[in-house]
């Protein structure tokens, strides 16, 4: 007879004797207590569930903002060096490289409000009241004009906040829809009827260039496909800007990008737009208020160019005295021939 149905038993008599000792564990430690339990419970949900009580304006914000956040995320949360920017990106999600910020990226003002809570500032984290969170917040909603100057934000106010992105993210079905189409038996022959060329890379490093790419177009014109257009002359419009400057010139814009809008439906913010900006004389952007300094400066013959933006951008101050313009200038001259190379593609 078989000894396998002793073992078995065997085996299960020794599990259930050892039951009660390994349920009872190891014997270290201590349960927590309730108040380290409510030290450790901060979460904030995006129906406001778990807001304290508690207010902070605009303006608070922005002191406490320069104070304890600003060596690093800057003055008007534009982010300085490998630092995030908090604000800006509006409208970049869907471009190649977009600016994740607050007031372009994150869905629910909860985010926002527990990450300052719980995480900041660096070094000194969970050492800021919840006043003080509720005015930094609002503060960086304010750098990404989401609210007014005179917002004050509360755990009352708080869902009168919308997020630009809050419906920008959808539901993770990839399990549903994209695995179903990978995990198939792979068709290796034959798979389609006929196979026709319905489009062409424009990417100049996997498009063949000059006559010989014509040539291979007009031979597999005659299969239905429309033949490219003849880029080898570059447009007179591109031809006045390094397309790299230009794409260098982009990305330093995002230091100016919290307070400066460029592009189609660029409206004034905490600086005037600047589309069109070269050839135009200075303080001139309509409905925008400007400075003292700054419309006598137009008047005095000040008017928009490399030469004058170049200056300008270098040290603001130094060329309009008075200008409310607190922005330190770029020091560095490649930064400011690349945004002044971007800036002049841009038209109204």
């Amino acid at each position: 007879m078989s000894k396998f149905p002793d073992r078995i038993l065997s085996t299960a008599l020794a599990i259930c004797l050892a039951g009660p000792a390994l349920t009872a564990g190891p014997g270290l430690g201590r349960p927590a207590t309730p108040d380290e339990i409510t030290a450790w419970d901060l979460d904030v949900s995006p129906d406001g569930s778990g807001l304290p009580a508690g207010s902070g304006d605009v303006m608070t914000g922005e002191t406490l903002f320069s104070e304890r956040c600003a060596a690093c995320h800057g003055e008007f949360a534009e982010g300085i060096g490998n630092w995030p920017e908090l604000a800006g990106g509006l409208g970049t999600l869907a471009d190649k490289d977009p600016v994740k910020t607050v007031g372009s990226y994150w869905p629910y003002l909860s985010t926002t409000w527990d990450y300052v809570q719980r995480s900041m500032p660096f070094g000194a984290a969970q050492t800021l009241a919840p006043d003080e969170v509720y005015a930094l917040v609002a503060y960086i909603l304010y750098s990404n004009d989401l609210v007014d100057e005179d917002f004050v934000l509360s755990d009352e106010t708080f869902l009168d906040v919308t997020m630009p992105n809050a419906n920008g993210f959808i539901p993770d079905d990839r399990d549903s829809v994209e695995v179903p189409l990978f995990t198939g038996e792979p068709c290796m022959t034959d798979c389609k009827e006929s196979v026709e060329i319905t489009m062409r890379a424009m990417v100049l490093d996997v498009t063949p260039e000059g006559s010989d790419a014509r040539e291979v177009a007009s031979d597999e014109g005659a299969g239905g496909a429309e033949p490219f257009p003849d880029t080898s002359q570059p447009s007179a419009e591109v031809a006045l800007h390094d397309p790299e400057l230009v794409a260098a010139g982009e990305k330093v814009f995002r230091k100016c990008a919290s307070c400066h809008q460029v592009g189609e439906g660029a409206k004034n913010r905490t600086g005037p737009h600047l589309n069109a900006i070269m050839g135009r004389t200075a303080g001139t952007v309509e409905g925008f208020r400007y400075s003292g300094a700054m419309a006598e400066a137009g008047e005095g013959g000040l008017v928009w160019s490399e030469e004058t933006l170049a200056e300008f951008l270098a040290d603001p101050r130094a060329v309009v005295k008075r200008t409310r313009m607190s922005f330190a200038g770029l020091k560095s001259a490649e930064d400011i021939a690349a945004i002044n190379a971007y800036l002049s593609t841009l038209g109204e």
